[in-house]
């Protein structure tokens, strides 16, 4: 999906939510490190009380700090041998609050691998019926490939959260890209129903279609039609003859990627300063950027070009007028202006 190849099975989708993982390398020297300070604080509170233990293996004499590491070492990790026993009340009581809790915790760290699996499985489940239960009014962006990660990076920099977002892929590793960006991301043919299912899209204010065949695009727009009748769909084609068939679909607006490419290749060709603007305005980081807002009640009636001098376009029940076009000479209710960034903006 996206610049992506199709996915080994398409009936199975998966949720991931982004997190942040230790290598199994940094995940067994902590284990390890753990274990090092256990027996070490074992073996200080053993020998802190040497007089209370009996070595049979120097019998009458104190227990030195080397016999202490023995017996921490041996008693943390098995029962012990019985060389080496707590023989007075408060060595029996220091191994019964203290050495056996540390015990306890010492195997928890040696089997911590199948606990961490156990409990990350359990904190992931609880993780993805926590997100689903609080997802609504999200945008889901299908493919998340080069058109798809532009999109991504165009909503972030509006304001839009990350924790809004939803990218759907057919490609795990593609998933797992989306993750580390800190984006929640579903595994899967986004042609499936359980799969935009698994991504919420009955609950989502938008879709935005970025895939790189047109046919995949048509069947998306109308899975997602049928799970969300509201729902806003944007949808990228390739080839402008299939427009009206993605329309058809059910997709609100389309955006036609190959001739927009072509088009700005040609500005570029003919008026290269023109083309500069046209980038700026594509790459919202930049400052000159395009807004758009409702008319207010005092400029209906008035000329678009006078009511608002920073207006370039007018849009009227999904039309895009210029400002010389003898319908702009009068706003109506409804419309909407379209301002350079920059411009005072009224309530929507």
């Amino acid at each position: 999906m996206g610049d992506s190849p199709a996915s080994a099975d398409p009936d199975r989708s998966t949720v991931r939510l982004p997190s942040r993982r230790p290598s199994p390398l940094a995940a067994v020297l902590r284990r390890a490190a753990i274990a090092a300070a256990l027996l070490v604080l074992a073996t200080l509170i053993v020998y802190l009380g040497r007089d209370g233990y009996k070595d049979a293996a120097r019998p009458g004499q104190p227990l030195n700090f080397l016999g202490a590491a023995y017996y921490s070492a041996v008693t943390l990790s098995t029962t012990g041998y019985g060389d080496i026993v707590p023989v007075s009340s408060l060595a029996r009581l220091v191994n019964t609050v203290i050495i056996t809790p540390i015990r306890v915790i010492f195997l928890i760290v040696l089997i911590g691998t199948t606990l961490e699996v156990l409990t990350e499985r359990t904190r992931t489940s609880f993780r993805i019926a926590r997100w689903r239960s609080k997802m609504a009014g999200h945008t889901v962006v299908v493919g998340y490939g080069t058109k798809g990660r532009s999109a991504l990076k165009t909503l972030r920099e509006a304001g839009i959260p990350t924790s809004s977002l939803v990218v759907v892929d057919c490609v795990p590793q593609v998933i797992a890209e989306s993750n580390r960006a800190g984006l929640a991301g579903v595994t899967g043919d986004a042609t499936r129903r359980s799969v935009l299912t698994d991504a919420q899209v009955e609950t989502a204010d938008r879709m935005i279609i970025a895939v790189s065949r047109d046919d995949t695009a048509v069947l998306i727009a109308l899975t997602a039609r049928q799970l969300s009748p509201s729902l806003t769909i944007i949808a990228a084609v390739r080839e402008s003859e299939n427009e009206p068939l993605v329309r058809q679909s059910g997709a609100d607006h389309v955006v036609l990627s190959s001739d927009a490419a072509g088009r700005l290749l040609g500005l570029s060709t003919i008026d290269p300063r023109a083309s500069l603007v046209m980038n700026e305005l594509l790459d919202r980081s930049r400052g000159l950027d395009l807004t758009e807002r409702l008319a207010t009640p005092a400029e209906l009636g008035r000329p678009a070009s006078e009511a608002c001098t920073d207006a370039i376009a007018l849009l009227r029940a999904g039309r895009v007028m210029s400002l010389h076009d003898p319908g702009a000479r009068a706003i109506q209710d409804g419309d909407r202006l379209v301002l350079l960034s920059g411009a005072p903006l009224a309530p929507h």
